[in-house]
């Protein structure tokens, strides 16, 4: 079983910069995927950004050029740098790993909230 933790949410102003990291933990397979999701009420569960165990990023066009992915491969940790917080970035954000190439498995942390303040 895989566990997922993250952390660094909380309330900033609009403009202002927060740094998430989930902390993954458990037997992963080495070729994987982890990605930040965010879900605002009333809407779905979007992509917000992944990256590879390969370093290839993907982000969603709402927040390119704001927000940067990275990660390390070695503790199994994933960050979410985000600067230039708009108000639409209010949600929940949810840590993700998956992977295909031995089975396929996809795991979830329990979220953590950032609120940004006009």
């Amino acid at each position: 079983q895989v566990q997922l933790v993250e952390s660094g949410g909380g309330l900033v102003q609009a403009g202002g910069s927060l740094r998430l990291s989930c902390t993954a933990s458990g037997t992963i397979f080495s070729i994987n995927t982890m990605g930040w999701y965010r879900q605002a009420p009333g809407k779905q569960r979007e992509l917000v950004a992944s990256i590879t165990s390969g370093g290839i990023r993907n982000y969603a066009e709402s927040v390119k050029a704001r927000f940067t992915i990275s990660r390390d491969n070695a503790k199994n940790v994933v960050y979410l740098e985000m600067s230039s917080l708009k108000p639409e970035d209010t949600a929940v954000y949810y840590c993700n790993v998956r992977w295909t190439l031995w089975g396929s498995r996809e795991y979830w942390g329990q979220g953590t909230q950032v609120t940004v303040s006009s």
